[in-house]
């Protein structure tokens, strides 16, 4: 009895078992069905998330361009400047099949063994500028200026303070400071001794400390091949050398014998070799007042006959770039070029003379081409006297193919001081030196080209 009651007992207990055991697996499954469920729905959720995000960075990238790219050498940056092939320092990615910046080929320097030779330079007066471009220079050049105390115009500068804008104007000092090179026609010597040639009627010179106001000018280069320079003399030219020496200015056109008074002088400049010789063919005399050079005494380098000049015109072109020549020539206060300018000019530019500028009439003459090769007879007074004049500067600029322009910038010197010249002036004087110059075009800004 007792046996059938514990069989009973188990089989009850295994039917609760089982029907415990069946009522679980509904609610397992049902958790699992869940927890699938949510992880479906939160990868719906991230992707739709990373999706609006992306498409809010796109439209923001649009709106304000690309993204600022970090700066070169950063080492928080995980992709070096160098290593982003195709890039350059302004973000454009040109070329991204490339793995590296192709190599820029170095162009050597053609003059760099001169420029590394202080001694040959100075032997051969050769001298090194900087130009404000990489690929051209300007040269500039003035006429005829005068420091003598005694004219008017020191005597009017130092009345109004001493200061050169007092005898320049800060417009016109702003044009020969602009440029790489400015040439000016020194027409007197500095010097405090010496005595005046006798029987001559004007007679300059300058105190030597005055000579500080090249610089202020911006003068690169002193032309000395001119009547006045040996006014007192030997020992005048001499102090004149000497002083432009000290005070680091260049000069060209005289010296302490022939050789150095016929020698160029050179510029070396954005690696080109520029040549400048000075000559004057007055007084036209056997024997002058102003000295020609010889091989044993001072003098200036004279060529009433050109034959030397021309010599040393074709040498300067054998070993440099491109050559100027400052000539000295023409009659006082005429403005059209007189027989000796028209005669010698084509022989100085065939001699391989590439631009040729001229002084001495103390006006203005015209420009004329011969061949390829600009001729402007006479910049006249620059700086000079008192007299109401017109004038101007001559601006070029070279690159590597040569003369690249010419320009003609009026002015007016008036009241012991020079300025440029503005309004119906500036076209009045452009106007008179398209009358002097029937082989040569010249616009309203003063640009010269050849008919």
């Amino acid at each position: 009895m007792k046996r059938n009651v514990n069989k009973k007992s188990s089989k009850v207990n295994r039917r609760r078992s089982t029907r415990r055991s069946r009522g679980a697996l509904p609610v397992f499954l049902t958790t699992l069905v869940l927890m699938i469920s949510a992880g479906i729905l939160g990868m719906l959720l991230l992707k739709f998330w990373t999706d609006k995000k992306a498409l809010e960075d796109k439209e923001a990238k649009a709106v304000s361009g690309p993204a600022a790219l970090p700066e070169k050498g950063k080492q928080e940056d995980p992709f070096p400047w160098e290593s982003i092939p195709g890039e350059d320092s302004s973000g454009n990615n040109s070329q991204w099949e490339k793995q590296e910046a192709a190599p820029q080929p170095t162009v050597p320097a053609r003059y760099g063994d001169i420029l590394a030779d202080p001694e040959y330079m100075k032997e051969n007066k050769i001298y090194a500028r900087e130009a404000a471009s990489k690929d051209e220079v300007t040269i500039g050049f003035a006429g005829d200026i005068l420091m003598d105390d005694s004219y008017a115009i020191m005597a009017n500068l130092k009345k109004r303070g001493g200061n050169i804008e007092s005898g320049i104007s800060e417009a016109m000092l702003a044009q020969m400071h602009a440029v790489d090179i400015m040439v000016i026609n020194n027409e007197f010597p500095f010097t405090n001794r010496g005595t005046p040639t006798e029987e001559k009627t004007f007679t300059f010179r300058a105190d030597t400390d005055t000579v500080y106001y090249l610089h202020d000018m911006g003068a690169d280069a002193a032309i000395l091949a001119n009547n006045h320079i040996y006014d007192f003399g030997e020992v005048g030219l001499l102090d004149t050398l000497d002083t432009l020496e000290e005070a680091g200015i260049p000069n060209v056109g005289a010296g302490r014998n022939l050789d150095e008074a016929s020698a160029p002088l050179y510029f070396i400049i954005n690696d080109m070799k520029i040549a400048i010789v000075a000559a004057t063919q007055i007084e036209r005399l056997e024997n002058p007042d102003t000295k020609g050079a010889t091989e044993n005494s001072a003098g200036v380098f004279r060529c009433l006959n050109p034959d030397r000049l021309c010599k040393t015109v074709a040498q300067a072109k054998e070993n440099s770039d491109f050559v100027i020549v400052y000539i000295h020539w023409g009659t006082e206060n005429q403005a059209e070029p007189d027989w000796l300018q028209l005669e010698q000019a084509p022989k100085i530019a065939e001699a391989g003379a590439d631009l040729i500028i001229g002084d001495h009439s103390h006006c203005l003459q015209g420009i004329t081409y011969c061949g390829d090769t600009p001729v402007i007879y006479s910049l006249g007074n620059f700086w000079f006297n008192s007299k109401t004049l017109d004038t101007g500067m001559v601006r070029v600029t070279l690159d590597d193919s040569g003369l690249k322009s010419f320009q003609f910038v009026p002015g007016i010197q008036s009241g012991c001081r020079v300025d440029l010249a503005y309004g119906e002036d500036k076209e009045r004087i452009l106007s008179y030196m398209r009358s002097l110059s029937p082989k040569a075009v010249i616009d309203q800004e003063g640009y010269v080209s050849k008919p």
